[in-house]
């Protein structure tokens, strides 16, 4: 039986990461299938993957918690990684963090060769991108510095490289609009923390070439990550607007009496949340609609749902639901730290990720496009 176009990428994925003159087999990724992020199925061969160079040296600019979960990341994966940041301290802040997620990110598919040694530091932005062939920017969230940043970062790298943003809410648009060659910028968005959740939301800006995005696609699924393509570029992109979106209802039914805040946990946690660990909301109304699928989940049961719409509330976040919230948090913590709830949070995730590994995507994923 002729294989799938997914499980075509994945191979093209893993033949672009073998061993190339010794190194590891992450260490230098680059493809050379991969699908339109337009979303048509079928493969093309695309020249212009030649634009950017394989990857062997990641620079992470910024090493704050995101930055540092990258560095932690793009080590396991079996590259050399070069990180700056101008903050006191930074350095051994760094280290520490890696040090202390290592465990995690091996057993998430650590590459031969793969070790924090292989970790350097500089506190000149210059030199840690100056031979590098990719950069993830975790840089504080300010336009006019990201603006600023990403000249600079533009005018010291290599011209094949891709320099990618994990800013959360501004656009590349904004942010590339200094670069002198923009064409090779892009947001490459994580969720916390990098180095176990493999969501990365890829969205360019106005002057970001097709194939940058393209690029960075092959690059995020052939290191362990889950790239989907936003081909619309939004504040907040699409992760943190459906968390704002769910938020914004909870703190409502917190504010109208209807249950405290561990109750609103729970409800999502043990209930809902569950399922979405496992498949996304569209694929479980399929479920939802039994025989008939989503085609009758969308005759019969969405006009209940939609009914609801009208019925979602817009709080007011005045200081005295705050003051609620915060009390409810810290009574449901129970004196645990944020790190042990922080450890606890990863080792669940962890068992999790390895059973969807074991069972395999749902709905037939490897299928679909990044």
């Amino acid at each position: 039986m002729a294989p799938r176009h997914g499980q075509r990428e994945r191979r093209a994925s893993r033949q672009g990461c073998r061993r190339q003159a010794g190194r590891p087999a992450a260490a230098s990724c680059h493809l050379a299938w991969f699908p339109s992020p337009t979303g048509t199925r079928h493969q093309e061969r695309r020249q212009a993957m030649n634009t950017h160079e394989p990857v062997h040296r990641v620079a992470i600019v910024g090493t704050g918690t995101i930055g540092a979960s990258w560095a932690t990341h793009y080590l396991a994966r079996g590259f050399d990684v070069t990180a700056t940041d101008p903050g006191p301290g930074a350095e051994e802040a760094l280290r520490a963090y890696v040090d202390a997620a290592w465990d995690a990110a091996a057993t998430l598919g650590a590459q031969p060769g793969a070790s924090p040694d292989r970790l350097a530091f500089t506190t000149d932005m210059r030199q840690a991108v100056a031979d590098a062939d990719f950069v993830q920017e975790n840089a504080p969230e300010r336009p006019e510095l990201k603006v600023k940043l990403f000249a600079d970062i533009d005018d010291a790298t290599p011209p094949g490289a891709i320099i990618a943003s994990s800013s959360s809410g501004i656009t590349m648009s904004v942010i590339q609009a200094e670069c002198r060659r923009p064409e090779r910028t892009l947001i490459g968005h994580p969720f916390n923390p990098p180095h176990i959740i493999p969501l990365v939301e890829v969205v360019g800006g106005t002057k970001t070439a097709p194939e940058t995005i393209w690029d960075a696609l092959s690059f995020y699924a052939a290191i362990g990550k889950k790239p989907i393509h936003l081909k619309k570029e939004l504040p907040g992109h699409v992760a943190n607007r459906i968390q704002a979106a769910l938020y914004r209802e909870v703190v409502h039914l917190i504010e109208q009496g209807v249950l405290d805040v561990a109750d609103s946990d729970d409800a999502v946690s043990w209930g809902p949340g569950l399922r979405w660990g496992v498949m996304g909301p569209s694929l479980l109304w399929h479920l939802g609609g039994g025989e008939g699928g989503i085609q009758h989940f969308m005759d019969t049961l969405m006009p209940r749902l939609t009914g609801m719409w009208q019925e979602l509330g817009t709080p007011e976040l005045t200081p005295e639901l705050k003051e609620t919230i915060v009390d409810g948090v810290l009574e449901e913590a129970d004196g645990r730290s944020v790190d042990d709830l922080a450890a606890q949070r990863d080792a669940m995730l962890l068992r999790l990720l390895a059973v969807r590994a074991a069972s395999g995507p749902p709905g037939n994923a490897a299928g679909r496009s990044a």
